[in-house]
């Protein structure tokens, strides 16, 4: 029997967004249980190099793997940041979009106030334990916390709380989870995950106890990068709907006054001339705006040139720091970094760094994906970089391979932007914007000219020394002839062909052996 609209209509429900994770979990990253226990490591790494790094602390973090049972696991992370507040632990870890970086632009690991609340919904979803959380702030006390989140309303199912003294006046947050997960040592491992957060980050101390052994990643430098400024939004990149809304909050009293404002290198001749190409009263309060309206200020600003916007709200690597991560982690022969001038999508300012470690421990060729110094392990094919870099005739740089197939190169690229355009809430490549591509391949091609410079200057010593070889081995017959022409000594000759190789190529020997080691 057909139902009618009003039978139909008593089905229809509102879903908290907790409750559309728990049913798609692997929108977050929880595919299977080898990626489901990398996924919480990255996220709670993740926190914590960002909470020390805004607090300017070195950071100094803990890591621990251990195997309960047959695919279960206890994963703990400590780190010596800031701490949290004892009112906000239950928010931020058990209700899913909190916390502070989704309006705030300027650069940050974290964007959207999902991850690590989604490590533990997905603890609670597989063992049905709490996950512990301990912090303190320096204040002389210890908050504790064993919590779940209520799914159907989004918001924290506080298990246990207590407070006791700091003794040890230790000041950080420590996380422990209990999981169903599976661990295992590749390409796309946890102990993957962390050497190249410490090659991206090399201004961190990073201990790592696993089912295998300890691993422990050492500070190489002691400064931490600048720290980024939060900016506005740039027009360049505002769209309708957005910018309505926007109208309608604004606490400007005129439109003119909202474009200067709201919005970032919007100067008042800049505003007036937008007002004037949209046929709009600079003097209208915003919220008498209407939908036709917008539409001539969104047509109006993009015939308007606009200045780029600034690019304080990035805090790039840096070409030191990236060359002293890649020394520290790869032990190379040789390396060398880029570092592009910013650049802008949709108005967004984004930077691209580039790094290339060539030979000494290197074993086979790998490209390093990074946003915002975080490593990108899954969906490479989907990747600007993968894109960028596959694009690139690697011959033409002096390599054995069209493909890097053949070489002991490493390929580290990075991308700090104020919004990183993922493909998927997983956070795990990034969306392919020809402007993104271009300046990673221009960054790459960049780094790889060094590189073919040095390999030209390789396959140039092997030659002469292949030259020098073949001398010294038939010196002795060159000699012999040069006397029966000459009538001079043959040791006299062939003492100053020895002297002549010396002189002309004794150096390179050296050198070459030098590359060798």
């Amino acid at each position: 029997m057909a139902k009618n609209a009003q039978e139909m209509a008593q089905t229809h429900k509102a879903i908290s967004i907790s409750e559309f994770f728990e049913k798609n979990r692997h929108l977050l990253g929880y595919d299977n249980k080898i990626k489901a226990l990398l996924t919480i490591i990255k996220e709670a790494v993740d926190n914590s190099l960002d909470a020390c790094e805004e607090a300017r602390i070195l950071p100094d973090i803990y890591v621990r793997i251990k195997q309960l049972d047959e695919e279960r696991y206890e994963i703990i992370v400590q780190d010596n940041g800031p701490g949290i507040v004892e009112k906000q632990i239950p928010k931020i870890f058990g209700k899913l979009l909190y916390g502070s970086k989704f309006h705030r632009h300027r650069q940050s690991r974290g964007q959207q106030g999902i991850g690590i609340s989604g490590a533990v919904l997905y603890a609670q979803l597989t063992t049905g334990k709490a996950t512990e959380i301990e912090s303190s702030t320096g204040d002389g006390n210890l908050y504790n916390f064993r919590l779940k989140i209520d799914v159907s309303r989004n918001e924290p199912k506080i298990i246990e709380k207590g407070k006791a003294p700091n003794e040890d006046a230790w000041r950080g947050t420590r996380i422990k989870f209990i999981v169903e997960a599976v661990y295992r040592e590749h390409k796309q491992s946890v102990l993957e995950y962390l050497k190249q957060t410490a090659i991206a980050n090399p201004f961190a101390n990073i201990t790592f106890d696993s089912p295998n052994g300890r691993h422990v990643f050492v500070r190489g430098i002691e400064e931490l990068p600048k720290e980024p400024k939060a900016i506005k939004p740039h027009l360049e990149g505002v769209e309708i709907g957005i910018l309505s809304r926007m109208a309608h909050q604004t606490k400007a009293r005129t439109v003119s006054g909202f474009l200067i404002e709201d919005f970032t290198r919007v100067g008042k001749k800049t505003a007036e001339e937008i007002c004037k190409n949209a046929e709009v009263n600079p003097k209208t309060p915003p919220r008498k705006l209407v939908h036709d309206d917008f539409e001539r200020l969104i047509k109006a600003i993009k015939k308007t040139k606009l200045i780029n916007p600034p690019t304080d709200c990035l805090s790039p690597l840096g070409k030191d720091a990236l060359i002293s991560g890649l020394k520290k982690e790869l032990n190379p022969i040789w390396v060398d970094a880029v570092v592009r001038s910013p650049a802008v999508y949709r108005g967004w300012p984004f930077q691209i760094e580039v790094g290339i470690a060539y030979g000494g421990d290197i074993k086979g060729s790998k490209v390093m994906r990074l946003a915002n110094r975080v490593p990108l392990l899954y969906q490479a094919g989907d990747c600007a970089i993968t894109k960028a870099v596959t694009h690139i005739d690697w011959k033409n740089y002096k390599l054995s391979s069209k493909d890097l197939s053949e070489d002991p190169i490493v390929i580290f690229v990075h991308m700090a932007s104020v919004w990183v355009p993922f493909n998927s809430e997983s956070k795990e490549s990034i969306a392919s914007y020809p402007v993104i591509i271009k300046e990673i391949k221009l960054a790459v091609q960049e780094c790889a000219r060094k590189l073919g410079i040095f390999l030209s200057g390789q396959i140039k010593a092997r030659e002469i020394v292949e030259r020098r070889r073949i001398l010294e081995k038939y010196a002795d017959d060159i000699a012999r002839a040069l006397a029966n022409l000459t009538g001079e000594s043959e040791e006299k000759i062939e003492k100053a062909i020895k002297e002549l190789v010396e002189w002309r190529w004794g150096e390179v020997q050296e050198d070459e052996n030098d590359a060798q080691q």
